[in-house]
């Protein structure tokens, strides 16, 4: 049975504040180890980590990894086969209206005054644009009424954690590469020299925002609003993609990182929407792949772990164990070796080497040479991060990851353009 929204929002900061050295009395006192069960997508439900948090905290936890609108559909339709949801800024409305999960208290949160303000306020810097649709903030707080709001409650409907700015990859032995932030455009994803060789994600609430922005950029149309698109704009913004389409100018629409790297790696595109990991991933293999700093700004989205509706009383003490775990330090270090920031970047500082801080972090050049999660060599000695240090790519957001009132009709028009 699901928790009512209403009981759950009357409940208020019911328990103590969880840290890693009270989850041992935890196993002792029901003597064994519980299961956390954690659905998300490949980007951060990797091996190091399952294993690295099992070891520190002594529970089994299950990874369930799958593609973005596979784990949305599976969580918001059955939050009894899940304890905590990773995933994308993008899916907390989705979630809510679901009623698949619950709030979580931040006075349980051991490291909640350090997250930083980007997610509390939708700015990491006090000059830099907070970006159109979704910004985390408006989506964090839970407000008196149950809606979801920028007035902080005690209630949050997500806990901020990892975050990137996502653009595209080309193959500079097919494209000749761009500047950053002067020359590099999303419009090269509709640029007819690349026909046939391009690739986008199959998510519709994430690849229409990259085709959005790409039509834009070639004024093939324009929107008064890119994160709040009107009907209307929909159906003109689909026609375009729809011909586009039937021009076979599309290669493929992948589902998951691996099929992205694959989609590359085989040579079956040039160009493609992608995340950041799998550039690296790319480059590690000896392929040339440029991750672009749109002149346009970024997509950007913030991840979002959030407590099943449906978790009972011993999971729920081991999702806040995990939850706290995430921003303990170690694991912001592993996932900045594949490109992606932490809410609270100066505690997992203590975890990487100063060479490293400069690199991922400042945009500076790399004094040795950067790997990433997997070991493999991600930058040679001397090369700059593309799109330069942390503040520079978070003060040039165009849109976030965002469902829109016309989410539902944007569904529709999705499934008409992958079928024409």
């Amino acid at each position: 049975m699901l928790v009512k929204r209403q009981d759950v929002l009357k409940a208020g900061g019911a328990g103590l504040l969880l840290g890693k050295a009270a989850f041992p009395a935890i196993v002792q006192a029901v003597n064994r180890k519980p299961t956390l069960r954690v659905v998300g997508t490949h980007v951060t439900l990797q091996e190091p980590i399952r294993r690295r948090a099992e070891q520190d905290l002594g529970i089994n936890i299950e990874f369930h990894p799958g593609g973005s609108a596979e784990v949305l559909l599976k969580a918001a339709t059955d939050p009894g086969a899940f304890d905590l949801y990773e995933q994308w800024s993008n899916s907390i409305r989705v979630l809510w209206q679901a009623n698949a999960i619950q709030p979580i208290e931040t006075r349980r949160l051991t490291y909640w005054e350090e997250i930083n303000d980007l997610p509390k306020s939708g700015r990491i810097s006090p000059d830099a644009q907070i970006g159109q649709g979704d910004a985390p903030h408006r989506l964090l707080h839970i407000q008196p009424n149950g809606t979801l709001g920028p007035k902080p409650s005690g209630m949050i409907s997500f806990l901020p954690y990892t975050h990137n700015v996502d653009s595209f990859g080309y193959r500079a032995d097919a494209i000749n590469e761009g500047i950053p932030y002067e020359t590099e455009s999303w419009g090269w994803l509709l640029d007819p020299r690349s026909r046939g060789r391009v690739a986008i994600i199959n998510a519709p609430s994430i690849g229409l925002f990259d085709l959005a922005l790409a039509a834009q950029a070639r004024g093939l149309i324009r929107f008064n609003d890119i994160g709040r698109m009107s009907r209307r704009e929909v159906d003109h913004l689909f026609e375009i993609l729809i011909d586009y389409k039937r021009q076979g100018h599309f290669r493929g629409f992948w589902s998951s990182v691996p099929h992205s790297v694959d989609l590359m790696a085989r040579g079956d595109v040039d160009i493609e929407s992608m995340f950041s990991p799998a550039a690296a991933r790319l480059r590690g293999m000896g392929i040339p792949c440029v991750y672009a700093a749109p002149k346009e700004g970024y997509r950007a989205w913030y991840g979002v772990m959030c407590l099943s509706s449906a978790v009972d009383d011993e999971r729920k003490e081991a999702a806040y164990a995990f939850m706290n775990w995430w921003l303990s330090g170690w694991p912001g270090a592993f996932i900045a070796r594949q490109g992606y920031y932490i809410s609270n970047p100066q505690r997992a500082k203590q975890h990487m080497s100063a060479e490293e801080w400069d690199f991922w972090y400042e945009g500076k050049p790399a004094e040795n040479a950067m790997t990433g999660t997997d070991g493999k060599m991600v930058a040679e000695p001397g090369e700059i991060r593309r799109g330069g240090s942390y503040l520079k790519r978070f003060e040039n957001v165009a849109v976030w990851n965002t469902v829109m009132d016309t989410y539902e009709y944007t569904l529709t028009k999705w499934k008409d353009f992958l079928l024409a």
